[in-house]
């Protein structure tokens, strides 16, 4: 399933591999009428001592794609039909899915390591105020990583938009071909510098752990700069469109000026290393273990998830002799409660993986719709708090700059209660964040005061709210065979709809589902803070 490597310093530096392919393109460019390259104006003499040398600016703009809309039967070669995006290795989409079941409690269990790569992750009640999780993992390669970073402090702060939004990324270009191709990351700490017409600089902002950054511009003439650390260097500029290319200059690190009157999110940077030398390592960083979890036991609703994605295998640690007479699964981890649980070494899920696909020849995980464009509609939402207990509180802010959502959870202690922080997964040291947040509501039936089981039978539907890009839309979803399951009598992944039966646009990238029951609401506290409130089932611990 994963092709093993670790990602270190000194291994980006000497990994360099051919260029691929620029992604397909799947609609046809159109100019944006909201960048438009300007000459910049004569700066100080003050100001000229201390800028960089001012980068050509370029006589016309780079195209922009029109938004792209993948989904819900079929989608084209390469892309992932569970994010809606082009995968680095395509050969992965011919493995069947690995569902994991990640642990919450004890507390020690997190920060959990994994889910950065899983592209769907179900979270959900397990009795005693405690909720799991299982992760679907397909199409992406776990890996331990050290991440690079810039010589700034990386930034841990949400961003907010107030105005128009001037901003997007800075990347790590492996291959060296001036795209931002999949699997190329993030690269946290760059100083970000933010100059007016007359060459002042009027803001500063650094990139997060992913590579984010952002700025908040009333409408008017911009020049954005990056500063690199003394070992990188600037890739070549505008290879391709704007969503997939540099628009640093490679000698000064400035963008083209620029005229701004609409938000601007395609502002990037891809870096390379300095060929003449050399980064000095933290000899305090250690690579984190390759392996994903703590891995715990398996719950009656993991019979309906598993089922959702044909030929897959399910991992956990053991169940409840009622539970696993009605669970599948393909393997198992040591059940104990040190450290959370039981850790699954990727080798191990990678040998997995190869063993229960053999015997597959095809599969289908198609189902829902991903746009780029989001829907009409919707209500604001910045933050939306999960409370399932006094002592199982998180919540989800979203970051403007990077158009997804941050995790928050709390140390589940009397001492800070209701205290968030960060959710930083253990495999790769980056802030864990997901494009669309999905709170659903669904019958749970008490079995025994431990034992909850959750109806996503076929033929089922439900009351959902999607989260994504700032807003909440109210959505359902849906077990109901289309004309492929009764053709085949195959399930595929649940469906999220609208209300009148259409699809719902999920936004590119990995969706976070939290799975309430009946009793439990949804409501608005203040302007943009929604608070999903659990309500135990009758008869549970």
């Amino acid at each position: 399933m994963r092709k093993t490597y670790y990602t270190t310093i000194l291994t980006l530096i000497l990994l360099i591999s051919c260029s691929p392919n620029a992604a397909p393109k799947l609609n046809t460019p159109v100019q944006s009428d909201s960048i438009v390259p300007v000459v910049e104006t004569t700066a100080t003499p003050e100001l000229q001592a201390q800028a960089q040398p001012q980068p050509q600016v370029a006589s016309t703009s780079q195209p922009i794609p029109l938004p792209t809309t993948l989904g819900p039967d079929e989608f084209p070669q390469g892309y992932n039909p569970l994010t809606g995006q082009r995968v680095a290795d395509p050969s992965l989409l011919k493995i069947p899915a690995v569902l994991v079941s990640i642990s919450h409690f004890p507390p020690v269990a997190r920060p959990q390591a994994g889910f950065s790569f899983a592209p769907f992750v179900y979270e959900y009640f397990i009795t005693e105020g405690s909720t799991r999780h299982l992760a679907v993992f397909y199409g992406e390669d776990p890996a331990p990583e050290i991440p690079i970073h810039g010589d700034c402090e990386i930034r841990k702060e949400p961003f907010t938009q107030t105005k128009l939004v001037l901003g997007n990324r800075v990347w790590y270009d492996t291959n060296q071909n001036g795209l931002q191709d999949p699997g190329e990351n993030g690269v946290g700490g760059i100083c970000v510098n933010l100059y007016d017409a007359s060459n002042n600089v009027i803001q500063q902002t650094t990139t997060d752990s992913n590579g984010y950054y952002a700025f908040n511009v009333d409408a008017g003439q911009y020049v954005v700069e990056f500063v690199k650390p003394s070992w990188l260097e600037f890739t070549q500029k505008n290879v391709g469109d704007e969503t997939q290319d540099s628009d640093a200059d490679q000698a000064s690190g400035r963008s083209d000026a620029l005229n701004v009157n609409a938000s601007l999110l395609y502002l990037d940077a891809g870096l390379i290393p300095n060929s003449d030398l050399s980064p000095t390592p933290d000899p305090s960083a250690t690579l984190p273990a390759p392996e994903i979890g703590p891995v715990r036991s398996g719950r009656l609703v993991y019979r309906f998830l598993g089922g959702f994605y044909q030929f897959s295998c399910l991992i956990y640690a053991s169940a409840d002799p009622d539970v696993l007479a009605e669970i599948p699964g393909c393997a198992t981890v040591p059940h104990t409660a040190s450290g959370g649980g039981a850790m699954l070494p990727l080798e191990r899920m990678d040998r997995i993986a190869a063993q229960n696909s053999k015997d597959v020849s095809s599969f289908n995980y198609t189902s829902n719709l991903f746009s780029e464009e989001a829907p009409a509609g919707g209500k604001p939402a910045q933050e939306l708090y999960e409370y399932w207990a006094r002592l199982n509180q998180s919540k989800w802010v979203y970051d403007a700059a990077s158009g997804a959502w941050w995790r928050y959870v709390d140390k589940s202690s009397e001492e800070t209660a209701g205290v968030l922080n960060p959710l930083v997964d253990r495999l790769n040291n980056r802030q864990v964040m997901a494009e669309n947040i999905i709170v659903l509501f669904a019958e749970h039936t008490v079995v025994t005061p431990t034992i909850v089981d959750i109806n996503f039978e076929i033929g089922e539907k439900g009351k959902a709210y999607l989260f994504r890009d700032g807003q909440m839309y109210d959505i359902q979803w849906s077990t109901r065979a289309g004309e492929y399951e009764k053709t085949t009598g195959l399930r595929r992944p649940m469906q999220f709809i609208n209300a009148d039966g259409t699809p719902a646009k999920l936004k590119p990238g990995h969706t976070w589902v939290v799975i309430f029951n009946l009793q439990s609401y949804l409501e608005e506290q203040s302007n943009g803070i929604w608070r999903a409130r659990f309500v135990a089932p009758q008869g549970a611990k």
